[in-house]
């Protein structure tokens, strides 16, 4: 199992400076016209996407209007939902699954997709409480089975396990009585303040609460490795600029910052 500790600070100017010299360079042949770039992001991508478009909007001279959402789901501010409003962006970044359904009912551009990072699903509990044996997938299913309430994200995260990991250990059933989908806020919320005993999100939604422990990933046998990707929207008045904002994403200069929110860069 894989744990994953934030930076409290970054090394600061030599990392800054060449990440902002990153920016300016994949900028040097766009207009000079600052655009105004649409943005919504799913929850694993947000505490990188929170320090990066920062650093972007000083070299670049755009301003990114961000927004978040779930990835899947029906929830009012999910990112499904928000599209079938008719909320207008540019760029949309979320799970392959949610990206795929979306690429599926023709609102993005056919071949936009660019995968920025992978995520694994982390256990976390409340800071000071015992931490449960997540090491192996009979001690997970053990845990499960002994924690008395136990919540799980509505995005990706927690269509996989509602709809594979726990079928898979054989305890649907009492699931159904502990375990509950959360909806329109992080897990790790629920878990700091105490209305739950054990929190399945991603891994970078969950280490950012101080309140916390993060106790592991899950084991490698049950994990699953989601890619969290962008795509261009069908009818985006702002495309070339979208498109300098992904690559600077996934350029080498940040890999380190994407890391150490939790998860790993797509390109390496």
């Amino acid at each position: 199992m894989n744990t994953f500790t934030p930076f409290v600070v970054l090394s600061c100017r030599g990392l800054l400076a060449s990440m902002l010299l990153t920016c300016a360079a994949l900028l040097a042949h766009t207009t000079a016209q600052a655009a105004e770039i649409r943005v919504i992001t799913s929850g694993a991508f947000t505490e990188a996407y929170k320090k990066l478009v920062p650093i972007f909007e000083a070299a670049s001279g755009h301003t990114v209007i961000s927004a978040f959402g779930a990835s899947i789901g029906n929830a009012p501010d999910s990112i499904p939902s928000r599209f079938a409003r008719g909320e207008k962006f540019d760029l949309v970044i979320l799970s392959e699954g949610g990206l795929e359904a979306l690429m599926q009912e023709g609102k993005l551009v056919p071949g936009s997709r660019v995968d920025l990072a992978r995520s694994q699903i982390g256990v976390a509990v409340r800071k000071g409480t015992p931490h449960p044996d997540i090491s192996t997938v009979q001690a997970l299913k053990q845990s499960l089975l002994n924690a008395k309430s136990v919540a799980y994200s509505a995005s990706a995260s927690g269509t996989y396990l509602s709809t594979e990991l726990f079928p898979k250990l054989g305890i649907t059933e009492q699931m159904k009585v502990t375990a509950k989908r959360i909806m329109s806020e992080r897990v790790g919320a629920v878990v700091a303040r105490g209305e739950a005993e054990l929190g399945f999100q991603q891994v970078s939604e969950l280490i950012y609460f101080k309140e916390l422990d993060l106790v592991g990933t899950l084991p490698d046998a049950v994990q699953q490795t989601i890619f969290f990707s962008a795509a261009l929207v069908k009818g985006s008045e702002q495309a070339e600029a979208a498109k300098h904002l992904v690559r600077f994403f996934i350029s080498p200069s940040v890999a380190e910052l994407v890391r150490a929110t939790g998860l790993d860069p797509a390109s390496k």
